[in-house]
């Protein structure tokens, strides 16, 4: 396996993150933005790959009615501004687990990256699936806590991170 390594920033939307966002969506967007950005300026100036993956929902009466946040072709589905963009790596999913999106995989898979980390949004959700679908391709994995939120309370936080811990995932701050 090489020594490639790659940044996977997971969900970081304007749905989530914007002051338009739901009620249930209460993460602190500055410290967060500047937390995810610090990992993406590290990994882009050492020459690692980043790659950004999107939550978005197929634009029909059902998603927009029942789930009503990253709807395709909605503002609120897009990167919000404020992330660093260092590459078109750019993969569009609709379960949490990115590895369960074909392209995704089959681009992880053909660059042999020898370690990844997760960052983004949301701990107990997507970013926690990720980490999960990433540790099952037998790459080492880290999840960025500083650069990861969680709407959650703690006692479920925990739960997932004591999870991740038991399958193999490093929790780095």
């Amino acid at each position: 396996m090489s020594n490639k390594k790659a940044l996977i920033v997971v969900d970081m939307q304007n749905d989530y993150l914007w002051n338009r966002r739901k009620k249930m969506f209460s993460y602190n967007t500055p410290e967060l933005v500047n937390a995810v950005n610090s990992l993406i300026s590290e990994f882009s100036e050492r020459g690692d790959d980043v790659i950004y993956v999107g939550q978005v929902f197929p634009n029909i009466i059902t998603n927009k009615w029942f789930i009503g946040f990253s709807i395709k072709g909605t503002s609120g589905a897009e990167i919000y501004p404020d992330v660093d963009i260092v590459s078109d790596n750019y993969f569009e999913k609709n379960l949490p687990n990115s590895f369960t999106l074909r392209s995704f995989k089959s681009f992880v898979t053909t660059k042999e990256y020898s370690e990844i980390t997760v960052c983004g949004l949301d701990l107990c959700g997507c970013v926690g699936a990720t980490a999960k679908g990433a540790i099952k391709t037998g790459m080492a994995v880290k999840l960025s806590e500083a650069a990861t939120g969680c709407r959650f309370g703690k006692e479920k936080a925990n739960r997932m991170k004591k999870d991740l811990i038991s399958l193999g995932v490093k929790i780095i701050k």
